[in-house]
């Protein structure tokens, strides 16, 4: 008789890590399922800036279609269209001033689709093995920049950094076991431990 309750008490405790790993899958889809979008609606809200370069497609006419980048005025200058104010928008709302700029010239009812070819560069400072200057990659978090960097020196604080966002004059603190994003342009400094 006992083997019987030994072998259901199994049997019950099989079924309930079963349900547990089926609940924990579904919570692990869901959190990459969000972070997946959070990573695509960042892409589209991304607010453009001097260096980062964009893809610029114009149907029909080959001429104009290419890589441009966004000088250190803020603008792109588009064969037929000029040059077009860039910075501080969304790549939708560029999409826009320049089938604006085009539909004024010679270009008939123009289909434009611009997107990020290559984002403006992070920068990375402190206790870091290689500190300097990085390209971006969309999704990128502060452990991801670190590792760019070759890792920590043996005198950094693994705990903290500090982090300024593009365009800001203030450094915010984080802790370092707290998945921070990092974005184009963004200054990320780790300091030394004090013994």
């Amino acid at each position: 008789m006992s083997y019987f309750l030994h072998r259901k008490s199994a049997a019950i405790a099989v079924c309930a890590i079963v349900a547990f790993n089926g609940v924990s899958g579904t919570l692990i889809s869901a959190n990459a399922q969000t972070k997946s979008t959070s990573v695509g609606s960042a892409a589209r809200t991304y607010i453009l800036g001097p260096t980062d370069r964009v893809r610029v497609k114009v149907y029909g006419e080959g001429d104009v279609t290419g890589e441009y980048e966004v000088d250190s005025n803020g603008y792109v200058s588009i064969p037929l269209a000029g040059r077009v104010k860039a910075s501080g928008l969304t790549t939708q709302q560029l999409e826009r001033a320049i089938t604006s700029a085009l539909a004024k010239g010679i270009v008939k009812d123009p289909r434009v689709n611009v997107e990020v070819a290559l984002y403006r560069p992070f920068y990375i400072l402190g206790e870091v093995k290689k500190s300097g200057e990085y390209p971006y990659r969309v999704g990128m978090t502060v452990l991801d920049a670190i590792a760019s960097a070759g890792g920590f020196t043996y005198r950094a604080n693994e705990d903290k950094v500090f982090l300024r966002r593009s365009g800001s004059t203030v450094e915010e603190t984080f802790a370092l076991d707290a998945p921070v994003l990092v974005f184009p342009g963004d200054n990320i400094r780790i300091p030394e431990r004090w013994f």
